[in-house]
């Protein structure tokens, strides 16, 4: 990796970030000298319960903090954070009342909407109260099948007040996907969009809808949102289902109660991509993802009050909540559903442009897309108010760092972040003091003791590659799997590997920079020849080339050992013929290794996507190696991995 970064802060912009006003802070609290970020860091992780407690005093978060920090911090999983705090995620969320927007809704260029603070604390308050009326308590559990729409936010911060349970998953998930998730977890009342719009084109979902309530006996109320058409026809649908302004018209709004509950007491259920079986259903808490995202936000993303942040994300992916947590970060949500090119690869920064956007948040195959197809905002958009672009989903190579400051903006904080729906949260990610090198995640996450480890649980120098393991316990470790009474489900997902340390699948090197790279998940690395090799290396390779505009690569069992198999979707017109195979291998050869040079590559016209758009390798590998794929509902484009079938290429 490069030795020159792309983008260093002004000494003004570093002097005046978030992160450094809480390191003077921290350093005159434990009374020791803090003079930069890896110094705060190796604090936070030697004294976990000292950083944890330094920041909740320091971020203020509303609720009663209690005396005790941490219980039983010896023990992972079984550590509890704040035992004795009584805290509740809405209230935290809504504390303005004002004017000043809350949520700026764009649902392609179908329909705008805006939602004030006082507004959205109205509907929030109303909307509680009709829960409350169908009998969700503490526990019960809600479920949204909806657009990124504000509704979907009031819902969520209802069910929140009240300290039930939240669950959501998007509107093109199929029916069988929402069952397997849903059915688990047996919600009491379900939301529902009459359809949305992606690509320009409305998509009804008020039939699916049918066929979800049809499987799901626990739903005891349906509210249809009406979202494609003014008053949507609800005949179809069992008698129970209200629109949403009918379920709400009898309440006033009012002053909310918020249960203030313990800090572990169990908020979100979220869903692992079920692509190698049925979805886990991930419990966590109602403290951890609060605090979690309050310092992301905060000290790694410098969001400040005032702020109008965005994330282009969908209900099913962890980075939604992440997204709303801002609002108890005193930000302005910015909320964009549907496809980011309709009507062009321009619509995302038109809406950054029309809305002083701030913080851009968005995926490394968004990026990718963008560079391939030759968008440059930088020249057709003022991007003034733009101060910080994220990016997650998927690690983003050396050429997309390059591609952000030479075509987005060149005075920016690129924010590259890696975590996920385990931990509900991001274990490295960045800082906004601190200078970007191309290729690398700038930082582990304050209080996060993110290691490198070989395969026996060895620590690892800076320029290895190894697992990813947290050695001590964070706030948003989650609760438990939902239905897993015993826990051995969830300790075998995390710490069945390395007993004690957090084992999160990812395979990682930490850089002499401190930095982090992400080389792919490591179920997912290959091994020709016992060598472990990460599939990103081989991504930035082939994906420099004009003619690929996807790839994907597996390992496949041969003759005794693995050899590398490379698809390749390409540019319309361009076909795989010898020169450009040549060309492919060579790029590999020169830019990687011979290792990582691919024994086949064949052409597909469509590689295979969870909902959140993550590339499906293990899924590809399962059906080249003949097993049954057990989840094709979590695909995005289940179809796709037919083609992977049987292929005459690789039966030699």
């Amino acid at each position: 990796m490069s030795s020159r970064p792309l983008w260093t802060p002004s000494h003004a912009r570093a002097a005046a970030a978030q992160i450094t006003d809480f390191r003077k802070y921290a350093a005159g609290h434990v009374g020791r000298d803090l003079p930069d970020y890896g110094a705060l860091w190796q604090w936070s992780v030697d004294d976990v319960e000292g950083f944890w407690s330094l920041f909740w005093d320091w971020a203020k978060p509303v609720g009663e903090r209690g005396r005790r920090v941490l219980a039983d911090g010896d023990r992972m999983p079984g550590a509890r954070f704040f035992p004795d705090a009584k805290i509740n995620y809405a209230e935290n969320c809504l504390l303005r009342r004002d004017d000043g927007d809350a949520l700026v809704f764009r649902g392609e260029d179908q329909v705008h909407r805006r939602m004030s603070h006082g507004a959205l604390y109205d509907a929030v308050s109303r909307f509680s109260q009709f829960l409350w009326d169908e009998g969700v308590r503490p526990g019960v559990r809600v479920a949204a099948y909806m657009p990124n729409m504000p509704e979907t936010i009031v819902a969520m911060l209802a069910t929140a007040a009240i300290g039930a349970i939240w669950s959501s998953a998007s509107p093109d998930f199929g029916v069988q996907g929402v069952l397997d998730r849903f059915g688990q977890i047996e919600p009491k009342v379900l939301i529902a969009a009459d359809g949305y719009f992606y690509n320009g084109k409305r998509f009804d979902s008020i039939d699916k809808v049918k066929d979800i309530l049809t499987g799901l006996p626990s739903v005891h109320k349906a509210v249809i949102v009406p979202y494609t058409t003014p008053r949507p026809d609800l005949s179809p649908l069992r008698p129970d289902a209200v629109v949403w302004d009918d379920a709400v018209a009898p309440y006033e709004a009012d002053d909310i109660a918020f249960d203030r509950g313990p800090f572990d007491r169990p908020l979100f259920i979220m869903f692992s991509s079920g692509t190698t079986g049925a979805p886990k259903c991930i419990v966590h808490n109602t403290g951890g993802p609060l605090l979690m995202h309050l310092k992301d936000h905060r000290l790694h993303c410098d969001v400040r009050e005032g702020d109008r942040v965005f994330y282009f994300t969908t209900c099913g992916w962890m980075m939604w909540n992440w997204l709303v947590t801002g609002l108890a970060a005193g930000a302005t949500l910015l909320l964009y559903d549907g496809s980011p090119f309709h009507p062009s690869g321009n619509a995302l920064f038109d809406f950054a442009d029309e809305e002083g956007m701030t913080f851009f948040g968005t995926s490394a195959k968004y990026l990718d897309a963008l560079a391939k197809q030759g968008y440059r905002p930088k020249d057709t958009h003022r991007l003034d108010t733009l101060r910080g672009l994220g990016s997650t989903g998927s690690p983003l190579v050396v050429e997309g760092f390059e591609y952000v400051y030479d075509a987005i903006k060149s005075d920016l904080h690129l924010t590259s972040l890696s975590g996920g729906t385990d931990l509900l949260g991001v274990f490295v990610l960045g800082d906004p003091a601190g200078p970007v090198y191309p290729g690398e995640i700038q930082r582990r996450g304050l209080g996060l003791a993110v290691d490198c480890r070989d395969e026996t649980g060895t620590p690892l120098p800076p320029g290895n590659k190894g697992e990813l393991v947290c050695t001590r316990p964070f706030p948003s470790m989650p609760v438990g799997f939902w239905g897993d009474e015993d826990g051995k489900r969830y300790h075998a997902a995390y710490y069945e590997r390395f007993p004690g340390v957090w084992h999160h699948g990812d395979f990682i090197e930490i850089t002499e920079h401190d930095g982090v790279i992400i080389h792919g998940r490591s179920d997912a690395t290959l091994n020709p020849g016992g060598v472990r090799i990460g599939t990103s290396e081989i991504y930035r390779q082939v994906e420099k080339l004009d003619e690929v505009l996807e790839s994907l690569v597996i390992g496949q069992d041969w003759d005794g050992d693995t050899r590398v198999v490379l698809f390749v979707k390409l540019r319309e017109g361009a076909s795989l013929d010898e020169d450009l195979e040549k060309r492919i291998k060579a790029t590999i050869r020169a830019g990687a290794s011979p290792r990582h040079v691919p024994a086949k590559i064949v052409a597909v016209t469509d590689i295979p996507r969870t909902k959140s758009g993550k590339i499906v390798e293990l899924a590809v590998r399962d059906i080249v190696h003949g097993r049954q794929i057990k989840n094709k509902e979590a695909l995005a484009n289940p179809e796709a991995l037919e083609q992977f079938r049987d292929r005459p290429e690789l039966a030699s």
